[in-house]
């Protein structure tokens, strides 16, 4: 039987290169390189399910995590298998928006080499930001995004929709993931949001931080394989949706 098409969506600031090592692994997956300056949630899932086949499977890293959320809202039945990793589902918290402006400012003020700096590096876990060809093209990838793309996103997710009701209405196989030295989105973060879908698988990767698709390769994959070895209903699971 062919396999569906796995689509990956990353997250903020960043691009397909964040899922080098896990398109090299699975032959005929893609990866949306570019969100554009869409500013909102909505626009980009749209974005993504424009580039997606009738059936797909679905990750998203991060942001690209919410965005994910935002394309089963909007096609349910058209994603075969869910993960979610290194994200959240919760609305704005009260320090949230001054915490995003505050890096904003630094950008436009100091320039935006200087907010990548400052950003960047408590997305990685300590331990693995020396390691030889991960932080430098994470950096450069980062830095060829832009203000105006971080500008776009930032709104974004200051505009962002309710998720967590969604959860509850996830009918396919979901792997929720997250790095175990992820300080922005940690563990138990990731066990609450498991703990109300259906279906759900948890995987915790070891000496791992935000950046969790290029820090642990191979962990990642291994977690791809077995949800995608996962059997997904090929029937629609939301029958008021339609197809």
């Amino acid at each position: 039987m062919t396999r569906a098409m796995l689509l990956f969506l990353p997250g903020l600031i960043c691009d397909a290169r964040t899922f080098a090592p896990q398109i090299a692994a699975f032959p005929g997956s893609k990866a949306v390189n570019s969100y554009g300056l869409a500013n909102t949630l909505p626009e980009m899932a749209q974005i993504a399910l424009d580039q997606a086949p009738e059936r797909f499977d679905l990750f998203g890293h991060s942001m690209g995590g919410r965005v994910a959320l935002e394309v089963f809202r909007l096609a349910p039945h058209r994603v075969r298998r869910l993960a979610i990793s290194s994200t959240g589902v919760h609305s704005l918290r009260p320090t949230e928006p001054a915490n995003r402006h505050a890096l904003q400012a630094l950008g436009h003020e100091q320039g935006f080499e200087k907010l990548v700096d400052t950003w960047l590096p408590p997305m990685v876990a300590e331990v693995n930001r020396d390691k030889p060809g991960l932080y430098a093209p994470m950096r450069q990838m980062c830095l060829s995004m832009g203000q105006d793309v971080f500008d776009a996103q930032i709104n974004a997710l200051l505009t962002r929709p309710e998720q967590e009701s969604l959860l509850a209405e996830i009918a396919c196989p979901t792997l929720v993931m997250t790095g175990e030295l992820d300080g922005w989105s940690p563990p138990p973060q990731h066990e609450a949001i498991a703990d109300r879908i259906a279906d759900s698988t948890l995987v915790i990767v070891e000496g791992a931080g935000h950046m969790l698709p290029l820090e642990a390769p191979d962990a990642v994959n291994q977690a791809i394989a077995a949800w995608l070895n996962e059997p997904a209903n090929e029937k629609n699971p939301y029958p008021s949706t339609r197809l």
